[in-house]
């Protein structure tokens, strides 16, 4: 738990709270890219007081570069096991778990003190289970980032388990949904990540129509940019593919999981001086497995993804199961490469099949599409969707939507 303040106020920046699940950084992050990028662009127009949990020790060490964005801040440790044995009391009176998941009496007490202390009479809360703390201020102007609809990848979850997993995420999804409808027509707006998840959402929600919008993610293409020298993470001889992304998150796990075992083994059968790179942290138990197959390497946590990318030979993104924008797309066109999505990962992204990315329908369409560009340098779709995400998808200009409603 930590907590901080600096000195006055600045007298012509009105007052702001913000709630986040997990601290907002580091910016490269995919899960906290959106967050981040909030809030740096909110401290640059109101005095903002920021709580948050931390649920992975390593984020301890971000403490102190948030707090450079924030007049007062909170941070609590939350441990995910004992989160979890906790959020089974919603079991008992009909709450999604994922509330319970986040419940703190010591998290609404520092939000009491600083909505009383400040007159705070604007609120920004990022993702559903955030709302819980704000509830009963409906005199404040709040504004949720749901991101995603949640209760929709239960939903999803639920179709890809066996009872009694089945039935315990058809019932997170149904009272996650319940829950997610009550908020967005208690608060002033809902935004989602895109257009389609906000369509989806009004069907869902059709009370609440008129209040639900969206602005798209960015990326930094400054950052995740092809120009820049990156040593090579591979052998010189490897053609390789890579995906990367959270590697402990159902979705990602399940990728590529299908994506070997489908896909991969086929290419490779075919190309045996092909590899496939699974990037990111925190692998399961499932994706260590994976790297006793031919040709599949499983990095684990990795200091920087950009060399991953900026040296392979396509990037792919083979989620069945997705909501929202898959940043790992957009910041791979950010490196000018070619990827491979399937439908679900393309869901939200403005981009066109055979221009600025490539469209699998199903594994075979998937393995086709490979032999075909492993087997040749074609870097125009590569150029294409890097032009792609510095029009279309810029920080800056996607937040002004955020300034206009509060």
């Amino acid at each position: 738990m930590s907590q901080q303040a600096t000195p006055p106020d600045t007298p012509q920046k009105e007052h702001l709270l913000l709630l986040v699940h997990r601290i907002p950084y580091p910016p490269n992050k995919g899960d906290k890219i959106r967050s981040y990028h909030l809030l740096r662009h909110l401290s640059q127009q109101y005095t903002v007081h920021l709580a948050s949990f931390i649920d992975d020790q390593n984020d301890l060490q971000y403490i102190d570069t948030v707090q450079q964005w924030c007049d007062s801040s909170y941070f609590e440790r939350l441990n995910p096991l004992m989160a979890k044995l906790g959020s089974v009391t919603a079991l008992l009176n009909n709450r999604p778990m994922s509330l319970d998941y986040y419940r703190s009496a010591a998290m609404q007490k520092w939000v009491d003190d600083m909505l009383r202390q400040h007159a705070i009479d604007k609120i920004v809360v990022f993702s559903s289970a955030m709302a819980q703390f704000v509830e009963t201020y409906s005199k404040a102007r709040r504004i949720i980032d749901f991101v995603d609809i949640d209760s929709d990848k239960w939903q999803q979850y639920a179709g890809k388990k066996i009872w009694p997993m089945s039935w315990l995420y058809q019932r997170e999804a149904r009272t996650l949904l319940a829950y997610e409808r009550k908020i967005a027509a208690t608060c002033d707006a809902a935004l989602f990540v895109s257009e389609p998840e906000a369509a989806l959402f009004r069907q869902l929600a059709p009370e609440s129509a008129g209040k639900i919008g969206f602005f798209n993610n960015g990326v930094d293409t400054d950052y995740f940019s092809p120009a820049a020298k990156y040593a090579n993470p591979y052998s010189s001889a490897a053609r390789v593919i890579v995906f990367t992304g959270a590697m402990d998150y159902w979705p990602n796990i399940d990728a590529v999981q299908w994506f070997a075992d489908e896909i991969f083994s086929v290419v490779h059968k075919r190309h045996p001086d092909t590899q496939f790179f699974i990037v990111g942290s925190r692998p399961s138990e499932q994706v260590m497995q994976l790297a006793k197959l031919p040709g599949i390497t499983v990095t684990g946590l990795v200091p920087d993804v950009r060399p991953f990318l900026a040296h392979a030979h396509v990037a792919v993104a083979p989620l069945r199961i997705a909501r929202g924008i898959q940043n790992k797309v957009l910041e791979a066109m950010a490196m000018a490469k070619t990827v491979v999505v399937s439908p679900q990962a393309l869901e939200g992204i403005e981009a066109q099949d055979g221009k600025e990315l490539l469209l699998a329908q199903d594994g075979a369409e998937f393995a086709r599409i490979l032999f075909t560009v492993l087997g040749q340098k074609d870097e125009r779709i590569g150029i294409a969707a890097r032009k792609k995400v510095e029009s279309r998808y810029n920080w800056d200009s996607n937040l002004q939507s955020v300034n206009t409603l509060l």
